[in-house]
């Protein structure tokens, strides 16, 4: 674990670790994104902060066995724990392909809706896998350096402070941006005719979830019995329509319930 990405994550709230996939890699992992795209018929969520021309497929873990390296890769993931600690959790495993035409992507910071004094020690550490080069024009990643010790949070509506201070976090291709989850960052516009492909490899300090896991503890036969109070203290419910979604549905519908989701994405 390099002492200058550990010292970069610190001061700038960032840092780029070069060839963690090789091309062929990186071609594969596109060419499965495609299938399944292809086969689950994915299309842009339509939102502003989500895009009008971007493709995002969630919980890539539970699609394909291609995805289960991203995860425990040594060289991203002890980076990742100096941020966090090795008891970190994965929070969400998911791609990103921004298309042509599609505009920057609100400025945000991953934790924005935990409602904490700012700044404060790391609750998230996010990557961003480049399955293309990012580039300025094509939709590289925008990033505020050293924004994640500032004491607010970008505001949704415009914010002409953060925008000053982007700057794009251009990489080649198999190259993994990691940042620290109170970085102020959005995806860029994409003015090519090329898609910008890849994958976002999220993670949570492990100290985020319930003391007994309620979900594994409690046959779902049981839950199912429960009111609706008691089935979102459990678990079964989304947390200001971000935090606990599965593949943007509720997961009440594992329980057979209605699994409909305003996400705060929608909002």
């Amino acid at each position: 674990m390099s002492r200058q990405h550990i010292e970069a994550l610190e001061r700038d709230g960032f840092t780029i670790l070069p060839n963690v996939l090789t091309p062929a890699e990186a071609l594969a992992l596109r060419a499965d994104l495609e299938r399944i795209e292809r086969q689950e018929g994915i299309v842009p969520a339509g939102n502003l902060f989500e895009g009008h021309h971007t493709l995002r497929i969630y919980n890539l873990l539970a699609r394909g066995a291609c995805y289960a390296r991203i995860p425990v890769e040594a060289k991203v993931l002890s980076l990742v724990e100096s941020v966090l600690d090795p008891g970190c959790l994965i929070s969400s495993l998911s791609s990103i392909a921004i298309g042509p035409g599609e505009t920057a992507q609100m400025l945000h910071s991953d934790d924005q809706v935990i409602s904490l004094p700012r700044p404060h020690p790391a609750l998230v550490c996010n990557t961003m896998w480049a399955l293309t080069d990012f580039t300025a024009e094509n939709g590289a990643t925008r990033v505020v350096p050293g924004s994640h010790k500032f004491h607010r949070c970008p505001d949704p509506r415009g914010d002409e402070e953060a925008e000053a201070g982007a700057i794009p976090a251009e990489m080649a291709q198999g190259s993994v941006l990691i940042w620290h989850g109170s970085l102020w960052h959005g995806g860029g516009a994409n003015h090519t005719r090329e898609r910008r492909y890849g994958m976002a490899m999220n993670y949570c300090a492990g100290f985020i979830r319930q003391q007994e896991n309620q979900q594994l503890g409690i046959p779902r036969d049981v839950a199912r019995g429960f009111s609706p109070r008691l089935k979102e203290l459990v678990g079964y419910g989304v947390y200001r329509g971000l935090i606990g979604h599965i593949d943007k549905r509720s997961p009440s519908g594992l329980l057979g319930d209605d699994d409909r989701l305003k996400t705060i994405w929608d909002a």
